[in-house]
């Protein structure tokens, strides 16, 4: 495996290659993927995706969406709090879903959860077909956002939810620089040290480095649409949490 450093992710020529090579990243560390984040988060995460899914407001046997579900932690969340709810897990990179499918497996509640290999920026879904919609650390990867937003907008039942999880923007200093320090120099070098791919994980930091801020997010959401967009900061501001609804239409 080459620990080359990679060019610059918004160099790519087009979305298409981008997309490539996001989900050959992944794919190369699928298998320390849910390690990683549990370490590099001191076991946040497990939180982080509790809230996620609390704003979600689902009726008892709502259908969701989990774009860019990876190892399906989300989706699993989602049939922990909505035992009745139907999961539709989508990625673009098959070992990602792959493992999470053998996590789904040995739970029972994850009988309800279907990986489906797909592109966020084309769903294969018809128009009014959700209730809710996740994406935990996944918009970052889709170039560009916006037919992501426009997508998930579309298969949005009217009043349904898109519940965005997502790091904050690196542009902004946190905990006095320490928090940028760490995304610079430790987050690379740790992914290196324990998944042998440094480039990962320096892509990671680079993509929040350049991340928009809340404020810049939630106006791309309703450039796509949505309506009631609000966010909330955790720890810090180094994640955001995105909750947007789709109006209701007139009766």
């Amino acid at each position: 495996m080459s620990h080359q450093p990679a060019r610059p992710y918004g160099a790519d020529n087009s979305a298409e290659e981008h997309g490539r090579r996001v989900a050959s990243m992944f794919g190369r560390i699928a298998g320390w993927y849910d390690f990683l984040n549990h370490a590099l988060s001191l076991g946040q995460d497990i939180y982080w995706r509790y809230r996620l899914v609390r704003t979600l407001r689902l009726p008892e046997t709502g259908i969701v969406l989990d774009l860019a579900a990876g190892t399906m932690d989300v989706s699993l969340e989602i049939l922990r709090q909505y035992p009745g709810a139907r999961v539709l897990a989508m990625d673009f990179t098959e070992p990602m879903l792959r493992r999470g499918q053998r996590k789904a497996k040995a739970s029972a509640r994850g009988r309800s959860a279907q990986p489906v290999l797909a592109d966020g920026r084309r769903l294969p879904l018809p128009a009014s077909s959700l209730d809710a919609a996740t994406i935990a650390f996944g918009i970052r990867n889709i170039v560009p956002r916006s037919e992501a937003f426009a997508e998930i907008h579309q298969a949005l039942k009217p009043g349904g939810r898109l519940c965005v999880l997502e790091f904050g923007s690196g542009k902004s200093r946190v905990w006095k620089g320490l928090y940028n320090l760490y995304l610079d120099m430790i987050l690379p070098a740790v992914g290196r040290v324990i998944s042998g791919d440094r480039s990962a994980y320096a892509y990671l930091a680079e993509t929040i480095r350049g991340f928009p801020p809340a404020k810049e997010l939630a106006a791309e959401m309703r450039a796509a649409g949505f309506a009631e967009v609000y966010w909330q900061p955790l720890l810090s501001g180094i994640v955001v949490l995105h909750v947007a609804r789709k109006a209701c239409e007139p009766t």
